[in-house]
């Protein structure tokens, strides 16, 4: 048997040269993704006076400029401190809340009989739909009425609402690609659909529903429409807060700068280090 004729080397070499032109290019684009993230972290470490005499860019030739007094500025203001705390609280329930509820619904959307049950799952798909904004208005007037305006208890059903639907619709996806040979087994030795759902659909179903506490939890900790809305205006989340130091006090770069990076490197700390869960989840429960 004859050995595989080799490719020239001309196209070998071009081949090369492409792979290398793409991985340039993809390293280029990331660091211009990074860059205005480089910018404000260095922002934080500047003083106000240094920051507005030149951009944060002279710190490659001055590095002795950096400073942590910024950020010792920032734990001595108690509304960007105290705004953190109440971005964990909103954040936290409603991310937990969406991730039990659509594990549920999921399964039962997926393998549990009753009636309407694909005329329901209809309808959750046509809620991904809908926009936030739509429901702003009607959302508040209920709101106000059973006395849950302004409250975090209001924002945090307010985002659960809205994040179920994709939930349900990604753990569904994902639950009915589990082998059903797989469930009548366990259901043959005696599991009960609680029994089952906890031993066998939910470790499997692993990175779907880590994937979604990941969307869940960077959508609710970087919104700032739902909060600005429902949320009590004296106990902002980060987001509304840092806009009101905008408006109440222009040139206060010295908390700005570093709220601003704190508020946006959590999530960023946790999107990098569950990135592969991520990806696979969204990739196995958005294609069947």
């Amino acid at each position: 048997m004859s050995a595989p004729a080799k490719a020239p080397l001309a196209g070998r070499l071009a081949a090369r040269a492409a792979g290398g032109a793409v991985r340039v290019f993809l390293v280029l684009a990331a660091l211009f993704w990074l860059l205005p993230t480089l910018g404000l972290l260095l922002s934080s470490f500047l003083a106000p006076a240094d920051l507005n005499r030149e951009g944060w860019w002279q710190v490659f030739a001055e590095p002795a400029r950096l400073t942590t007094g910024n950020y010792a500025d920032l734990l001595a203001n108690d509304t960007i401190t105290g705004s953190l705390l109440n971005t964990v609280a909103i954040t936290v329930p409603a991310t937990l809340l969406v991730v039990v509820l659509g594990a549920f619904a999921g399964y039962a959307f997926a393998w549990l009989e009753f009636p309407g049950r694909d005329w329901l799952f209809l309808i959750v798909v046509g809620l991904l739909v809908v926009p936030v904004q739509v429901a702003l208005i009607p959302v508040s007037e209920l709101f106000g009425t059973i006395g849950l305006f302004e409250t975090t208890a209001g924002v945090v059903l307010f985002h659960t609402a809205f994040g179920l639907p994709f939930a349900v619709f990604l753990l569904r996806n994902f639950f009915a690609e589990i082998p059903r040979e797989l469930l009548e087994a366990a259901r043959l030795d005696g599991a009960g659909e609680l029994r089952l759902f906890a031993r066998v659909v939910l470790p499997l179903g692993g990175p779907a529903i880590a994937s979604l506490g990941i969307f869940q939890f960077l959508w609710v900790w970087n919104d700032m429409l739902v909060a600005l809305v429902f949320a009590d205006s004296a106990s902002p989340p980060v987001t509304v807060a840092l806009q009101q130091q905008v408006r109440q006090f222009g040139n206060n770069i010295d908390v700005l700068a570093p709220g601003a990076f704190l508020s946006m490197v959590v999530p960023l700390v946790v999107f990098f280090a569950f990135q592969r869960q991520f990806v696979t989840g969204v990739m196995a429960g958005a294609v069947k």
